[in-house]
């Protein structure tokens, strides 16, 4: 069986982890462990939340993707997704838009990029809201860069990404469970 990365994608509040959860949980799909140069938050254990790295032990690693934020560097390697795929052949990971692009650009056919997005964008406001994330954070987010950019599907990924509204979660549960399905059966 061939081995395909399921890239979620989109913007803040769409319901990222929630699929990348659900994926987890409905068909053992792990998610790709994602490196750090940034501190442990309590709680996080490394190799699980994170590879939490050295400046000098993050070069070591060949990464499809990094950015660097709040002072920190982060990234997904070659070698996490290899980690990954030793315990399934299918595996996902939570990307912005850009990682996403990097991603259908350099692992072509055996990326496979899910867009989530909603009908109304005030909606958006409300889910992080309810997940618990602090108004001032919030006000910030809603008005970053990156957040702006994941509005909208880049034009790289016309075509390329499955775009699935996230309005109903039952109903993107069912679109996510059909899609596994196609990619399974062209995979077989």
């Amino acid at each position: 069986m061939n081995q395909k990365v399921f890239v979620i994608t989109g913007t803040a509040g769409t319901g990222k982890t929630t699929i990348a959860q659900y994926l987890h949980n409905q068909y053992q799909m792990p998610q790709v462990i994602t490196h750090t140069t940034r501190a442990p938050r309590d709680g996080e254990v490394d190799n699980r939340d994170y590879y939490f790295e050295t400046p000098a032990s993050f070069e070591k690693n060949h990464y499809l993707e990094a950015v660097e934020y709040s002072g920190n560097r982060y990234g997904s390697s070659r070698e996490g997704v290899e980690r990954a795929f030793a315990k399934n052949p299918f595996v996902s990971i939570v990307l912005d838009t850009k990682g996403a692009t990097t991603y259908a650009q350099v692992l072509g056919d055996e990326a496979v990029i899910i867009y989530l997005t909603v009908s109304n964008h005030a909606v958006l406001n409300e889910r992080l809201v309810q997940r618990g994330d602090e108004q001032a954070r919030i006000a910030k987010r809603l008005a970053s860069a990156d957040y702006v950019r994941d509005l909208v599907l880049p034009a790289d990924l016309v075509g390329v990404a499955h775009v699935i509204v996230n309005d109903d979660l039952t109903a993107t549960k069912r679109k996510i469970d059909e899609l596994v399905k196609q990619v399974s059966s062209q995979n077989g």
